[in-house]
């Protein structure tokens, strides 16, 4: 299984008048642990698409809210993948605050599309086999 994780503090823009975090924003957080993904892998989201001509554009999202992130806190996004990509790529996400706390979690599935055409493609092997390393090791 491979987890990767990102911290960051909330920001005054994402919260609503109550200083609660609106729930558009964890979709948001869910991408910055996919990101940081990524480029633990070494293999930036970036690169993919200009070294390998692939896109990676997210195929669904599931989101269960379960505590308010607020105004102050301190949040770790994780990004946890725990099959080889084939096809798809499904990630399960959480978001939790500086207690530990689940805010939210979910499950982001993502494709892959030729660059050019947009028509489906396998998962790169160069990422398969980074994904293989973290998940066998």
């Amino acid at each position: 299984m491979a987890v990767f994780e990102a911290t960051f503090p909330v920001r005054y823009y994402e919260t609503d008048q109550m200083a609660v975090v609106h729930h558009s924003n964890y979709i948001r957080y869910f991408e910055i642990a996919r990101d940081e993904m990524m480029v633990s892998l070494g293999f930036p989201i970036e690169r993919c698409e200009k070294e390998l001509g692939v896109l990676v554009p997210i195929v669904s999202v599931e989101c269960h809210f379960r505590h308010p992130a607020r105004m102050g806190d301190v949040l770790t996004a994780t990004a946890e993948v725990d099959r080889v990509p084939l096809a798809k790529m499904l990630i399960r996400q959480t978001v939790r605050n500086q207690d530990g706390v689940l805010c939210a979690e979910g499950k982001v599935t993502l494709g892959f599309l030729d660059k050019e055409s947009f028509t489906p493609v396998r998962c790169p092997d160069p990422i398969a086999a980074l994904f293989e390393k973290f998940i066998n090791d």
